[in-house]
């Protein structure tokens, strides 16, 4: 894996950042991504001075394609960036406005990445895909009605993590999800587990063996949860 190239969206601080230096540890050559270029570089040099730093909006179609222009292919996407805007809301009152805020990053912005990075992936046979997702997005533990737009954009990134798992079966590419737990990050300053422990299981997934699930939910223990 030492020659495998990772970029990480959202990397700039919390989870994604301790995901981009776990597997810097590991030996990969990281792309770290941030929507400001200055946060980008920042974080990149407290890793180290080989951490590549660009400026990536996952929410910008512009700013995306110039960036995957910028980086070239990849071998692993951790698709990390995310907002939780309607915490303490519930569905029958929630803002739409914030809900479209929160698809236009968790979703479209998701999406718009794995379309920019993962088909060079299948063309060179090899890819490692994982979405940072949330149980409170899954059917099994049940949707979360306390942040219902959040909820629901985890719902769907899981059903993407699904989709683009059948489109690249049998290409060398493995696509999954994984639930964090709560972890404390900006979004969730009162959780108990640290980052860079979370990290550990993420970094997993994004460095799966060929036979590798795909098309799976996985704890960040690596054991699968329910979609």
């Amino acid at each position: 894996m030492t020659q495998r190239i990772a970029v990480i969206t959202g990397a700039s601080r919390g989870l994604g950042y301790a995901v981009a230096a776990e597997l810097h540890a590991r030996g990969l050559r990281v792309v770290l991504t941030a929507r400001g270029a200055g946060d980008a570089v920042r974080a990149a040099a407290r890793i180290g001075p080989d951490v590549r730093a660009e400026a990536l909006d996952v929410a910008d179609p512009v700013s995306v394609a110039e960036a995957a222009a910028r980086i070239g292919p990849v071998d692993i996407l951790v698709s990390n960036a995310g907002v939780l805007l309607d915490g303490g809301t519930d569905p029958l009152t929630v803002p739409l406005a914030k809900v479209e805020q929160t698809f236009a990053v968790n979703v479209l912005g998701s999406w718009r990445v794995a379309q920019a990075f993962v088909p060079a992936m299948v063309a060179n046979g090899w890819g490692r895909v994982v979405f940072v997702s949330s149980a409170t997005g899954s059917f099994t533990v049940g949707l979360y009605t306390g942040a219902p737009g959040y909820s629901l954009s985890k719902t769907a990134v899981n059903g993407l993590t699904t989709m683009l798992a059948k489109q690249t079966e049998g290409t060398g590419v493995l696509v999954n999800a994984v639930n964090p737990g709560l972890t404390r990050t900006r979004m969730m300053p009162h959780a108990s587990a640290e980052p860079k422990d979370v990290a550990v299981g993420i970094a997993d997934a994004a460095t799966l063996s060929d036979d590798g699930p795909s098309g799976v939910f996985l704890r960040g223990s690596g054991t699968p949860l329910g979609w």
